[in-house]
């Protein structure tokens, strides 16, 4: 059994969007927000042992109803831009993050506060993906809707295996956390903060310094992993849907990893073994995050959090 962590850790969460929606039938903020109140019952058992926490969060659902809604509404209402809608969406579950947080550390009794931290991440204004946007987002199109959005908003739209069409845009690398610094001093106040949201805000910094927002997806995990690096966090975590992480997954002859190396990992992710839509992303901003620092990461699922820092579930990565 692994050694029991010491107190006082900072640990990054890293939690999709889909983590709010458990089936296609509960939505509704509602549903979202009981979702989200399970999941902040975890991560209060990290914060009782006396762990300081930050929390990012995927928001890919979340952002495909804000563009349906500008879909149904474009007659009347102006169309919101993605860096837009990344930002609506970092308030909006921040806001059910809170206050299911608040509402679990009073049914404990502890005394803690909450933040939520609009935030903006730095991608790189010659990033290769601008020139090639491959990342699907919002509804499916028809033929005709997806020319005229060609057309008419500039929308990169491609078809996707028979099903329709649908918008893609850039998915660049993170570069920098904008609001590192007020993270870093909200942690510092004993705060526990909600950050990053969507992957964070896609911005560009111009030469004068200046920021503008681009119309860009950043991946979630490998933004988090980026925070981690840069608040020097003692162990990252990634929460998805599954204990842990898999060989043949699906499969009969399915093997569940309880410790790998990085070396591991690379020859898992070389024999092809995860997902690219799905674990792959994962595991690979996770090698980031283990190779520059040396620390332990976790990938679970939102209920083994706990059991993963002190009962042997999930699965760990680490150095050699």
């Amino acid at each position: 059994m692994e050694k029991k962590m010491e107190k006082s850790k900072l640990i990054v969460i890293a939690i999709g969007g889909n983590s709010l929606i458990e089936d296609a039938k509960h939505v509704s903020v509602v549903s979202q927000y009981e979702a989200a109140r399970k999941t902040a019952s975890h991560i209060v058992k990290l914060v009782e042992k006396g762990h300081r926490v930050v929390i990012a969060h995927g928001n890919g659902p979340q952002v495909g109803f804000i563009l349906l809604r500008a879909e149904y509404a474009k007659s009347i209402l102006h169309t919101v831009p993605l860096d837009s809608c990344v930002a609506d969406t970092q308030g909006a579950i921040g806001y059910q993050l809170q206050m299911a947080l608040l509402n679990e550390f009073n049914r404990v009794n502890l005394s803690k506060q909450v933040a939520t931290v609009v935030t903006q991440v730095e991608v790189h204004p010659e990033d290769p993906s601008f020139k090639k946007p491959s990342k699907p987002i919002g509804s499916f199109m028809s033929e005709q809707d997806a020319a005229e959005h060609r057309k008419q908003d500039g929308w990169d739209v491609m078809e996707d295996a028979g099903r329709g069409y649908r918008r893609v845009v850039a998915s660049p690398k993170p570069v920098s956390i904008v609001e590192l610094e007020t993270i870093r001093t909200l942690l510092n106040n004993d705060i526990i903060v909600i950050a990053a949201g969507g992957g964070g805000i896609p911005v560009v910094r111009h030469t004068d310094g200046s920021l503008e927002g681009k119309e860009a997806v950043i991946d979630k995990d490998l933004a988090a992993a980026l925070l981690a690096k840069e608040l020097k966090a003692d162990m990252f975590v990634i929460s998805t849907a599954v204990e842990k992480v898999s060989l043949h997954y699906g499969r009969p002859e399915q093997v569940d990893l309880s410790t790998i190396t990085l070396e591991e990992c690379q020859q898992y992710v070389d024999e092809g073994h995860f997902a690219p839509g799905s674990m792959l992303p994962k595991v690979q901003a996770m090698m980031d995050f283990v190779t520059s620092t040396g620390n332990v990461g976790l990938i679970t699922n939102p209920e083994n959090i706990y059991g993963a820092l002190y009962d042997d579930k999930g699965t760990k990565i680490v150095e050699k």
